[in-house]
């Protein structure tokens, strides 16, 4: 990015003083930080609003763009197995399930208060040869030690998922365009079949492919066993009308097959 012309501003989440001065300085923002801490993720949910907040405090009447990031995954447990996520879906704020959904409707607001916000709603999966703590490493970690690729009841449950340089791309297309208070969808798969996922694994682990129970899930899955029991098809036709983007690199199952996660 330097050598772009841009600066280096450093700062932290819970530095909310450099994260003015930084939006306030910068031409847009685009927020993708979130504090990966699982035995505190209610701590994490609010360092997130609070960065959120103060983000758009430092933006608010100047028209300029700051994206914000969020996840499908929060849609699974309001809309139900079987629905497909869209752009237009919008939970309400205090929803139980998805406490993280409140920096999103914060971010969203801000179009109100002067700045051109959205929301990317990310797939669980952002897959590529650069990931290297996302989802599927943990999978692969996991079926590894437990030598079993597992997947829940009939493995029927999708994740959506997107390749890693797509997903770059709807950022600086969202950064660049998006109308004020859109919210996006990061996904190229609309839904890839658990099973699928967890028998690519096993193959190139050599290890088997199986089913567990529910009350298996949490000695398999650990805290991922909730996840991986949501089912999450999610459309992102509306981020493509609207902003014409086109993901154009592998597809996860293909991604996996390629054998870089293994090596």
């Amino acid at each position: 990015m330097t050598t772009a012309g841009a600066k280096v501003h450093r700062g932290a989440l819970d530095d909310l003083d450099s994260l003015r001065s930084g939006a306030a300085a910068a031409d847009g923002v685009v927020h993708l930080a979130f504090k990966h801490d699982f035995s505190d993720y209610a701590g994490a949910v609010a360092a997130d609003l609070r960065a959120v907040e103060a983000i758009g405090a430092a933006l608010e009447g100047s028209g300029k763009p700051f994206v914000n990031t969020s996840g499908t995954l929060m849609l699974a447990p309001v809309l139900g197995p079987g629905r497909l996520a869209t752009e237009e879906d919008v939970i309400a704020p205090g929803s139980p399930p998805v406490p993280r959904i409140e920096s999103e409707n914060v971010a969203v607001a801000l179009a109100g208060r002067g700045v051109r916000s959205s929301v990317v709603r990310l797939a669980p999966s952002v897959h590529s040869s650069a990931d290297k703590h996302g989802f599927i490493p943990l999978l692969i970690g996991i079926a590894r030690d437990k030598g079993l690729s597992a997947y829940v009841g009939d493995g029927a449950t999708r994740w959506p998922a997107v390749h890693t340089l797509d997903a770059a791309r709807l950022f600086r297309l969202a950064l660049e365009t998006a109308p004020a208070g859109s919210r996006l969808h990061g996904v190229a798969d609309e839904g890839v079949p658990f099973r699928d996922i967890a028998e690519v694994i096993g193959r190139h682990l050599n290890v088997p492919a199986g089913a567990i129970s529910r009350e298996e899930a949490d000695g398999q899955f650990g805290f991922l066993s909730a996840l991986v029991s949501l089912d999450n098809p999610t459309s992102s036709r509306r981020t493509r009308e609207l902003l014409g983007w086109r993901p154009q690199h592998p597809a996860l199952i293909p991604d996996l097959e390629e054998g870089h996660y293994f090596r």
